[in-house]
């Protein structure tokens, strides 16, 4: 059954998709790690100078780009007229130790200045696993709170949760965790797309590097499809490019409705001086991204499978509530 989305959220989805109504989104939110990437004496204007450069050249060809508050200013300036902007809103990181993860916010960065910014939607990234317990139950309230002041504003949210161990002996780089890969995925996909948000940003539910048969692929992702009640997209997660582009096509097939990713299309390019990552970005970043395009546009399922436009009638706006967040 299709949910009726209000004006502001339907835009914001038609913003960030195709014209086939798919996900086709460059992500370069990150921060931290980006910085670790970073020769440690990087001033602040070089590294937005390479954000500036991969969002001025590959925003021509995909459907939106996620940013930053940090560096993201004036790569979103720079952004392609007929491309979407997403604004990442949780601060990169996390409080806690690695097996109780919390979120963490500044206070000085808000859902009302994405919007004022001339933002199409807000990405949140949490960190979750079904199974921790009052955490879980914690981070759930937070992502229904955030989805409920989006919605005030009329900004569609995609939520990112990201799984860990919640065993210190069990890395999520293990065979052990990656085990219980696909059950978590699966598990959270159905719990959250149940809070509000309009679209889930996913983890692939195999760990590549422990299991690649592609039937396994297959079916895990079937799975996550058959369990989110919202639509779905990719993330790279740092994976080379060429295991994305197997596990975007897997995905799409099963039922995704794009990607959203990052470090497996543009991560070589960090260290490059100015002229190399020009010929980096021609001969390397924008092919990548082509053929991920390609991808989606062919195989991924279209968003408005799970949405319908809002009805209109000559006197729409009077009972359209509009933003009611400070």
């Amino acid at each position: 059954m299709t949910q009726t989305l209000t004006p502001g959220r339907w835009r914001g989805l038609k913003t960030t998709s195709t014209d086939q109504n798919v996900f086709a989104i460059l992500a370069f939110d990150q921060r931290d790690s980006y910085r670790k990437m970073l020769p440690a004496d990087t001033p602040y204007e070089a590294a937005v100078q390479i954000k500036r450069e991969v969002v001025t050249a590959l925003s021509q060809i995909t459907s939106a780009v996620l940013l930053d508050p940090t560096y993201g200013l004036e790569p979103a300036l720079h952004v392609a007229g007929r491309c979407g902007l997403l604004m990442a809103l949780e601060e990169s990181g996390y409080t806690g130790d690695s097996t109780y993860r919390r979120m963490a916010f500044d206070a000085d960065w808000t859902v009302g200045k994405i919007r004022r910014m001339g933002a199409s939607a807000v990405k949140l990234l949490v960190y979750y696993h079904p199974e921790a317990g009052a955490l879980t139950e914690e981070i759930e309230a937070l992502i229904a709170d955030i989805c409920a002041t989006c919605h005030a504003y009329d900004l569609p949210l995609f939520v990112e949760p990201v799984s860990y161990s919640l065993d210190a002996g069990t890395p999520k780089a293990s065979v052990a965790f990656a085990e219980t890969r696909p059950g978590v995925v699966r598990e959270t996909a159905r719990r959250l797309s149940r809070l509000g948000m309009d679209v889930l940003k996913m983890e692939f539910p195999v760990d590549a590097a422990f299991d690649d048969d592609a039937n396994r692929w297959a079916a895990a992702c079937a799975a996550v499809s058959e369990a989110s009640a919202v639509p779905w997209v990719l993330l790279s997660a740092g994976v080379d490019f060429a295991t994305f582009e197997r596990q975007a096509r897997a995905a799409c097939k099963a039922g995704a409705s794009g990607f959203l990713a990052g470090r497996a299309i543009w991560k070589e390019i960090v260290p490059l001086a100015p002229d190399e990552r020009q010929r980096f970005l021609t001969e390397v970043a924008i092919p990548r991204t082509e053929t991920l395009c390609a991808i989606a546009g062919s195989l991924a399922r279209p968003w408005t499978d799970f949405y319908a436009s809002p009805p209109a009638s000559e006197d729409w706006f009077r009972s359209y509530a509009g933003i009611t967040a400070p």
